[in-house]
């Protein structure tokens, strides 16, 4: 619970570094699709991390295995939706040539999702892999 109190505090303090410099920026088509994205990626990945509770970690290990709300669909939320809310922040700012991190970014993050999923499934082994074939990457 104190993960989730201490990942709060940044996320807020986050949120509102951005709206202080944002709101001082003009609303263009550009930064109104970065919003549309922004918006509720933040928001699912908030309610994604919250969801994790004490099994998030840093480093790839397996406490335990969530399989409810976001996680009964998606098994890497926080990196869909963190994906999601990079890819509204390069459009809010107007550098859409920075779309092109996605070319690096994605295969990193695929790369750290099979780490995952080789940790996940020694853990525990077919109830993970039950879980893996009824959801979504």
């Amino acid at each position: 619970m104190r993960t989730n109190v201490i990942t709060l505090m940044v996320i807020v303090a986050a949120v509102v570094v951005f709206l202080w410099y944002a709101l001082s920026l003009p609303l263009t088509p550009m930064r109104l699709a970065g919003l549309a994205l922004i918006i509720p990626a933040f928001v699912l990945f908030l309610v994604a991390r919250m969801q994790l509770g004490d099994a998030f970690n840093i480093k790839a290990k397996a406490s335990e295995l969530v399989t409810t709300g976001i996680y009964s669909r998606i098994r890497n939320p926080i990196y869909v939706f963190g994906g999601l809310m990079l890819a509204g922040l390069i459009l809010w700012f107007e550098r859409p040539l920075f779309l092109l991190v996605f070319a690096v970014l994605i295969p990193l993050q695929i790369m750290r999702v099979r780490k995952e999923e080789q940790v996940l499934e020694a853990r525990f082994g077919t109830a993970y892999l039950e879980y893996k074939q009824k959801t979504w990457f």
